[in-house]
């Protein structure tokens, strides 16, 4: 098994998710953001923006976001964000 194979199976943590989501939006918006700061609500992305955060988070972690999962609430927060793909995860995983 190679290193990358190791990590592909390691389940994954929230700290590791928080950070590349905090690096992720601090390269898209150019500010940094706090991990539970409503992103929405301070007007720092769009509604169109959760779209691409929608695309990110299913490349970046092999997830599908899909029906219920669709809610703004879900890409409110960096937290939120990370709970989302945990959870997604996990499911996949079994």
């Amino acid at each position: 098994m190679t290193a990358e194979q190791a990590a592909e199976a390691a389940p994954i943590s929230a700290q590791a998710v928080e950070e590349a989501l905090l690096a992720f939006l601090a390269e898209r918006i150019k500010t940094s953001v706090a991990v539970d700061q409503d992103l929405f609500g301070s007007g720092l992305v769009s509604s169109m923006f959760a779209m691409q955060l929608v695309v990110h988070l299913e490349e970046a972690y092999d997830i599908a976001i899909i029906g219920p999962e669709l809610k703004l609430d879900n890409f409110r927060t960096v937290q939120a964000m990370t709970a989302l793909v945990l959870r997604l995860s996990a499911a996949r995983d079994g």
